[in-house]
């Protein structure tokens, strides 16, 4: 079970233990984790298959922090190609060096290791982790990262009887590698082959099968519910219960209950389940949304004294997408809850700053030298070889990017692809829109690295900046992700003011693969340290800049 009660896959060395101790007095405290990465045989779908194990874990263990804490985290890459890995909805202030994107890291080679080291600085939440190279999410190597808020900052509901993990998402039985190479050839991946809950896809009327969650009766416990799946929107709903949201992606939300909730792509929720039924066992219950085909999973929930097996009558989804834009438009930021500091969420107007840039993405599928390629703006991405912020930090990324690369408003041809790396240029500190539209039948989920945004509005049709009357200025919840459904628009607002080299992708990771996606570079014109942190000495090197001197730090 992933519940805070569970043993965490930590080596905290023993040398470092006076060190930690005087770390903690000094400031924030320090943790230290030991990841193994190898491969391992599973079955998540009843067929043996080669996935990624981290420390013998399938999904990988949970990183239970709490706010400002410094995380050391050392990878050992004992698999067979390079590896980075992301930590999604962790901000990374002034620290792009640590994202875990191959364009901002040289990625861990095989037989070697590699020690992160970031601070989830002033965050809370629901977040969490997987690998970004070559397609490796399709294996596995994902996990569940929260981060806890400090004891002196109040949080808007009563502490739950245990905290629990559920990682949720569609799943391919065939390997990362034969998956890749069908994207290289030029084909789509088509239909996945499951859904799992936790690495399992469960059986209705199982009596055998154990629990995944107990609950003890009259309890309350927290539920954190992630989308690492590859390709589909899932509902998620428990048996005979109800369930009151009260965090999105970092964000504490007004407290409304749910039979069930839409959770796209790459995101995260957080809800209190109340024990309050007969004691007996239950099925949570995770099935795909907005397919002409239907896969789901299913896990057990078990009351600690109960005696009856859980019906095999499940509770089902809702249809169509309207149902599910409702919901989005009903969640809202709870204004007067403290989040990672003391001052109230609300305390920040986002809706009174003025915008001083619009840039729309549009998501497009295209044809490049006979092969299917994604792109945004009829333009579709490449890593090279070089990382981008390496290339930009050595000061040569002539050499290895152009920036503007696609404009702020899409030409009225985005049919044709152009394939390179996509550098956007933003201003320090400037508040801008960005309008993510959809022309596609299919529901797209889109992610920012490196802040939280303002989702204000998701609309049918297209964008003009008359819908700007309909934006939510007041209580939009801040989160990372976004979704934005068939033939439809989303607006979000935010300001640049986390300097660094930042992605922002389609989490449907056969599109990130295939070139939709972009990096935003943020520059401080100060080039300081009180902006953006210098390249660590730790920092991997590789591409061109592998025997360049490296640059003087930041003042």
């Amino acid at each position: 079970m992933m519940g805070k009660k569970s043993v965490l896959a930590a080596s905290l060395v023993p040398w470092l233990l006076s060190l930690v101790v005087m770390v903690v007095q000094a400031g924030d405290p320090y943790l230290f984790f030991t990841w193994n990465v190898t491969y391992g045989t599973r079955s998540p779908l009843g067929v043996p298959q080669q996935v990624i194990l981290i420390n013998n874990q399938f999904p990988g263990p949970n990183l239970n922090t709490t706010t400002n804490n410094n995380i050391v985290l050392n990878v050992y890459n004992n698999l067979d190609e390079p590896l980075l890995f992301t930590w999604s909805g962790i901000q990374q202030r002034k620290n792009s060096w640590q994202d875990g994107m191959p364009g901002t890291m040289c990625p861990i080679q095989p037989g070697k290791n590699f020690t992160y080291q970031f601070q989830v600085k002033d965050q809370i939440g629901s977040f969490y982790y997987f690998p970004t190279t070559d397609f490796m999410k399709a294996a596995g190597g994902f996990g569940g990262l929260r981060v806890n808020s400090r004891l002196l900052i109040p949080v808007p509901f009563a502490d739950p009887e245990d905290d629990y993990t559920v990682l949720m998402g569609d799943w391919y039985s065939r390997s990362h590698t034969i998956l890749r190479k069908q994207l290289d050839s030029g084909k789509t991946l088509g239909k996945p082959a499951g859904v799992l809950i936790n690495g399992k896809q469960g059986k209705v009327g199982d009596d055998k099968e154990e629990p995944l969650f107990l609950m003890k009766p009259g309890k309350t416990y927290r539920y954190r519910i992630c989308n690492v799946g590859m390709k589909n929107s899932l509902n998620f709903r428990i048996q005979g219960h109800t369930m009151k949201l009260v965090e999105i992606e970092g964000s504490h939300t007004q407290q409304s209950t749910y039979d069930s909730l839409d959770i796209h792509l790459g995101q995260c929720y957080s809800v209190l389940v109340t024990a309050d039924k007969d004691p007996k066992d239950y099925y949570m219950v995770a099935s795909t949304r907005f397919t002409k085909y239907h896969l789901q999973a299913t896990g057990k929930i078990r009351y600690t004294n109960g005696k009856g097996s859980a019906s095999s009558i499940l509770p089902e989804a809702p249809n169509g997408w309207a149902w599910s834009l409702n919901q989005f438009r009903s969640f809202r930021w709870n204004l007067t809850a403290s989040a990672a500091r003391p001052n109230p969420q609300g305390s920040y107007k986002y809706g009174q700053i003025n915008i001083t840039r619009t840039i729309k993405l549009v998501n497009t599928i295209g044809i490049a030298d006979g092969k299917l390629r994604y792109a945004i703006n009829g333009a579709s991405h490449i890593n090279p070889e070089t990382p981008l912020k390496l290339a930009e930090y050595y000061n040569v990324p002539q050499k290895v990017f152009k920036y503007a690369t696609i404009p702020d408003e899409p030409a009225a041809d985005v049919n044709k692809v152009t394939v390179g790396p996509i550098v956007l240029n933003a201003t320090f500190r400037n508040f801008v829109e960005i309008i993510f539209e959809n022309h596609e039948k299919s529901i797209q989920s889109w992610h920012l690295d490196g802040y939280s945004f303002f989702p204000v509005a998701i609309e049918p049709g297209k964008w003009t900046p008359e819908k700007r009357k309909n934006y939510n200025n007041l209580d939009a919840v801040s989160r990372y992700t976004i979704q934005v459904y068939p033939h439809s628009w989303a607006a979000i607002l935010l300001t640049f003011d986390n300097a660094g080299m930042w992605n922002i992708r389609s989490e449907c990771v056969e599109r990130s693969y295939l070139g939709q996606q972009l990096y935003i570079s943020v520059l401080s014109p100060e080039r300081s340290i009180r902006d953006e942190y210098s390249m660590p000495d730790s920092a991997l090197v590789c591409g061109i800049v592998k025997d360049m001197p490296k640059p003087k730090p930041y003042a």
